[in-house]
């Protein structure tokens, strides 16, 4: 009963503490400098929070390597918080996972009990990120191709790479290449060079199709040949190699349908055909006549 009780209490508070105090996102300088700004950017600024505040305490075990480690992870998941608050999270799961767990543990497994909360707890949060990590990247994969056509296009129409850079970022429907673009574009925009923007989001993702496009283009720039022959040529390999995956993928798909074919779909097919031959059988049982 006073497990309960905490348990209720220990919800209550932090429940009230984040609706009280909602966790303010690190998010990067939106475009209204520029004059314009998508749909993606257009979010809410939220004042400081007790949370972050909270958070900073974190700040000595979060540095160094495990810092840049995580804030890189962060960054590549679009998870738009500080690794001190990612550090925080985990906190909150393991006592959570504590909590939760205390009353089906015996005395002589508390220290299994500890260990596993502290395992569960610090590690979700990373599967989660690098789950999300996963699907950012093949999102990309997926939406290169387009991204580069439009592009392609623009520079087509007249305009140079920047200007054909910035109709895209502006005109296309918000999406996980466009806020790359986008984070490419802000970051040309406040000082960085072409080539080291365009160097720093190979990097990024380590994608051999986005490391393609950006050597491709880097190429371009220092050897001054035509970037939209460049573009035009980089979609159709592109393209290409995105229906070879579809064919590599296609070709997996039997295999992985043998399994559920021998396990779940062959056992109902003979219950269907030999059930009814076999209660027929234990009915007539024919043997007893040939044995009569």
């Amino acid at each position: 009963m006073l497990m309960f009780i905490l348990l209720v209490c220990f919800l209550t508070g932090f429940s009230l503490a984040v609706g009280l105090f909602p966790l303010e996102w690190e998010v990067r300088p939106t475009l209204q400098a520029f004059g314009y700004e998508t749909k993606a950017t257009q979010k809410k600024k939220t004042p400081a929070t007790f949370l972050k505040a909270i958070a900073m305490i974190n700040k000595p075990l979060v540095s160094g390597p495990l810092r840049q480690r995580i804030a890189k992870d962060l960054a590549m998941a679009h998870v738009r918080t500080t690794p001190e608050e990612f550090f925080l999270f985990k906190e909150a799961l393991i006592v959570g996972t504590l909590i939760l767990s205390y009353p089906m543990i015996q005395p002589d497994m508390v220290p299994f009990w500890i260990l596993m909360s502290v395992a569960v707890g610090y590690m979700l949060p990373e599967f989660l990120v690098k789950n999300k990590i996963k699907k950012v990247k093949s999102t990309i994969t997926k939406e290169l191709p387009d991204a580069i056509d439009l592009l392609g296009l623009c520079v087509n129409a007249g305009l140079d790479f920047m200007l054909a850079l910035k109709w895209v970022v502006e005109k296309s429907t918000p999406s996980v290449m466009v806020d790359e673009l986008n984070i490419l574009l802000q970051e040309i925009n406040v000082g960085k060079t072409r080539r080291d923007a365009l160097k720093d989001l190979s990097t990024k993702f380590d994608i051999p199709d986005l490391s393609t496009f950006t050597r491709t283009l880097l190429q371009a720039d220092k050897m001054g040949t035509s970037v939209s022959e460049a573009l035009s040529l980089l979609s159709e390999d592109m393209r290409l190699a995105r229906f070879r995956r579809g064919e590599q993928v296609a070709m997996k798909a039997p295999m992985k349908l043998l399994v559920p074919l021998l396990f779940f779909i062959f056992p109902v097919v003979g219950i269907l055909v030999a059930g009814p031959i076999f209660l027929e059988f234990v009915e007539t049982n024919p043997l007893q006549s040939l044995g009569g």
